[in-house]
């Protein structure tokens, strides 16, 4: 099936070559990073973590979200996601490969990824994470493509894709739930260490990537002959119900995090939210950032509760509030802020270097590219047969 991918016109490659393009000055970028050391980045002794782990952060919850289609078609027998459950496979997949690119760059040389493999420790929390990552991937992998091929002869998929699909379910929250643990398992990073981290990690995935991919439905119908949602069928109110109710308890469990810092006035739980919100120390770099996140989210909200939700001007907007207001979060506010303050009780500030923003983009771009071609192949599918 991959040979559809190699037809389309004008504007199809003109947008093949543009990826093409960002992906080659990513390289570059990535080169200059392999010869000289993590050095070209903003990181330091205080700052470990920054952009790559943030992207790798938020792109697993974008992965997981997948489950949020999965399930009610797959176990609940919800016919209206039936068109719209490959795309959200597909995406988990390009989100997936994301994730493991970002680790990639983020370890500075590539060969330490192999000591995860040639020396597992079976109390580390990363290898748990590499596990469950590349077992998701192998899953969407082999379940998109049977399930796609199947429809594309006209037949059932086969008796043994099932069991796939039902391991799926669970294995999409683990993924996330390991990723949370990651953070909330560290005694010296207040910002992190919370019960109900992975409870916001998976509420966050449930509100951005179906938001995600409700878009990604939009902008196919506008390019394509193929709509995921036809008049009637009502797939995607049904998803911005999701992102809603998500997106409510996501804000809801930031509250309550913000409710326990500072009611119980422990100095070092309150730093980051400062940091976030209002600056520590003259250190402020945060706080347009956080503004601007809890601006498009209550935004969001409201368009999503309001009957502005079914408006088709509207709701492209609300959807993308919901869907950067996660992004900021995780993407950004999450990572920086977990190391406020360092060890010393001093800030120190993380500003990702042109490099480092050079390497994230031809790593999104490469995502995008897996994505085109993906959906190029089930559309073409989808289109053949509805011919």
């Amino acid at each position: 099936m991959l040979e559809k991918a190699l037809t389309g016109g004008k504007k199809y490659w003109a947008w093949i070559i543009f990826l093409l393009a960002v992906i080659a000055v990513g390289l570059v970028a990535y080169f200059r990073q392999y010869n000289y050391g993590l050095g070209l980045t903003g990181m330091s002794r205080d700052v470990s973590w920054g952009l790559y782990i943030a992207q790798f952060t938020f792109l697993v919850g974008v992965a997981a979200s997948a489950v949020m289609l999965v399930t009610p078609y797959y176990l609940h027998d919800f016919k209206k996601f039936g068109k719209m459950v490959i795309l959200g496979e597909f995406l988990a997949i390009s989100a997936v490969i994301m994730c493991i690119l970002f680790i990639f760059v983020d370890v500075g040389q590539p060969m330490r990824i192999l000591n995860v493999l040639l020396y597992p420790q079976l109390h580390s929390v990363m290898f748990y994470d590499m596990c469950v990552l590349c077992g998701y991937l192998a899953i969407n992998i082999v379940v998109g493509w049977t399930t796609l091929g199947a429809e594309r002869k006209g037949t059932p998929p086969p008796k043994w894709v099932k069991p796939l699909i039902l391991l799926s379910i669970p294995w999409a929250f683990s993924i996330h739930t390991v990723t949370a643990f990651l953070y909330s398992g560290l005694p010296g990073r207040a910002f992190w260490l919370s019960a109900i981290m992975a409870a916001r990690f998976l509420a966050s995935a449930f509100a951005a990537g179906p938001a995600l991919l409700i878009l990604l439905v939009l902008i196919v119908r506008k390019v394509s002959k193929f709509d995921a949602d036809p008049p009637g069928v009502g797939a995607i109110q049904s998803l911005v119900k999701i992102v809603r109710y998500a997106m409510i308890a996501n804000v809801f469990f930031y509250i309550c995090e913000v409710f326990t810092a500072f009611y119980s006035s422990i100095p070092e739980d309150m730093a980051p939210f400062k940091y976030a919100f209002v600056g520590l120390d003259g250190h402020a770099s945060l706080v347009p950032f956080m503004w601007t996140a809890t601006v498009l989210a209550f935004v969001g909200i409201a368009l999503l509760v309001l009957p502005t939700r079914k408006n088709k001007v509207l709701l492209p907007i609300a959807l993308a509030s919901v869907f950067f207001a996660n992004w900021i979060d995780k993407g950004i506010v999450l990572i920086i802020a977990g190391f406020v303050p360092n060890s010393f009780g001093r800030v120190t500030e993380y500003f990702p270097t042109s490099n480092e923003i050079t390497i994230v983009v031809g790593v999104y771009a490469i995502g995008a590219l897996v994505l085109t071609i993906l959906y190029k192949v089930a559309i073409s599918v989808r289109v053949e047969k509805d011919l």
